[in-house]
């Protein structure tokens, strides 16, 4: 399941890259302004999910998560649209459903190419998010997953941010359900970040204390 929003240039390649590990790929287009659908050839194969305002990327997976979940699907792979993510790993991470119900892309390994805010806002949320859950959460950033199906089932976000990423890790860790990680590569390119800041922050302590 691929959330994106102004993505014109990446979400062609994104799509047809993923193509080659999964058997469906759920696109959720979260409000674009840009030329973005006009890149999707929509088969069999691809699925396109619209939303005519954009309202955030935790809005866009529920909206993927709840077409997974009527489809029967057996697991989902959530990947950016944006190629900071290799769909190469795909294997790794859906080889992790075999121990864990819910496994987290891990790029900490080689952090060379991490902008160092990335870094220390990624140690300090897994942190808090490691003493929350009582879990060892490594990665709670990366949004490169793998999720069973009886996650999706019982655990359902209310965030809209880009916080329901860390809702997910604490919901999934209440309900009982275990967590793993498998190594990804650090990707960074030129692209701009559509996060901002500050909204981030205060949704991510908003999830961290209800």
């Amino acid at each position: 399941m691929i959330p994106f929003y102004n993505e014109s240039t990446t979400i062609k390649k994104i799509i047809e890259d993923t193509l080659n590990y999964v058997e469906l790929v759920i696109a959720v287009n979260d409000g674009s302004t840009d030329d973005s659908v006009s890149k999707i050839f929509i088969n069999e194969n691809v699925i396109l999910l619209t939303d005519p305002e954009n309202r955030g990327k935790g809005f866009a997976l529920r909206k993927g998560f709840d077409r997974a979940v009527e489809l029967g699907c057996d697991a989902v792979i959530t990947i950016d649209a944006d190629l900071q993510h290799d769909p190469e790993s795909i294997p790794a991470l859906l080889a992790g459903l075999s121990d864990f119900d819910l496994v987290l892309g891990n790029r900490l390994k080689d952090i060379s190419a991490m902008p160092f805010q990335r870094i220390v806002s990624n140690k300090l949320t897994s942190f808090l998010l490691s003493k929350k859950t009582g879990m060892k959460i490594i990665d709670s950033q990366c949004g490169f997953r793998a999720v069973d199906m009886r996650v999706l089932k019982k655990v359902r976000t209310r965030s809209d941010g880009y916080e329901a990423e860390s809702e997910i890790i604490i919901l999934t860790a209440r309900a009982g359900f275990k967590i793993g990680f498998a190594e990804v590569p650090t990707i960074y390119g030129n692209e701009n970040s559509k996060m901002k800041p500050v909204k981030t922050i205060f949704g991510f302590i908003k999830v961290l204390f209800y």
